[in-house]
């Protein structure tokens, strides 16, 4: 049964594919699909309910279904429920979403000082002063959405995005973190100096240090679970 959906399934995307359907266009109806693919009405739903959780396809009620965009995002919730597993046996989990985020932006800002103007500048500084005040952690957020923007690489910003969001929801979950808001805004800081300087190297050096501090703070919980 399991081989047959995922055998439907990948008739599907072969559909959409080879009939160059972009996001937004609308899938033949369900009484279509039975027809070209032989199966069930059942196997048809279930088969756009599977794709629809990832994100392939866009189920409409009352509308029909359309290609979906599949954001890097529709992976959150198996990626959330592995690491929230994993992490009350073998807290190294967060080191390892912690280092997929570090390879992803050490390698990406380097690309961000030639590329920043004056409005992402000030959209930086607003996310440093609210983490000096406010709430830390989704200002962070949106530093790290907005950092990279420039460089226009959608699915890099979006994972980079899904693995903060695991790491971050894993670790307030299981040790809260002590929140330092003064060294946590300076090393952003640091990072929005250099690239107003238009410092590539500079950056990308400032990048490096602010998850070796990351890495640090969090050692403390990880060596205490093993």
């Amino acid at each position: 049964m399991a081989g047959g959906g995922k055998l439907l399934q990948d008739k599907v995307v072969d559909l959409i594919l080879e009939s160059g359907l972009g996001p937004g266009a609308p899938l033949p109806s369900e009484p279509q699909l039975m027809a070209q693919f032989g199966a069930s009405r059942n196997s048809i739903r279930e088969t756009l309910r599977a794709l629809h959780t990832l994100g392939i396809v866009d189920i409409r009620h009352g509308y029909g279904t359309f290609v979906g965009e599949a954001p890097v995002t529709a992976l959150l919730p198996g990626l959330l429920f592995r690491a929230r597993q994993s992490a009350r046996q073998d807290a190294s989990t967060l080191a390892d979403f912690l280092q997929l985020r570090r390879i992803l932006e050490t390698a990406l800002i380097s690309e961000v000082p030639h590329r920043a103007d004056d409005e992402l500048i000030g959209e930086l500084e607003s996310c440093i002063a609210e983490m000096r005040s406010g709430d830390v952690v989704e200002a962070d957020r949106r530093f790290h959405q907005a950092l990279y923007r420039p460089v226009g690489n959608e699915i890099a910003v979006q994972l980079i995005d899904l693995f903060w969001t695991v790491y971050h929801r894993v670790e307030a979950e299981i040790d809260p973190p002590e929140v330092v808001r003064d060294e946590i805004g300076d090393e952003h800081q640091r990072i929005v100096d250099a690239i107003r300087a238009g410092d590539c190297d500079a950056a990308a050096e400032e990048m490096t240090r602010h998850f070796s501090d990351i890495e640090r703070r969090s050692r403390r919980f990880v060596d205490e679970q093993q």
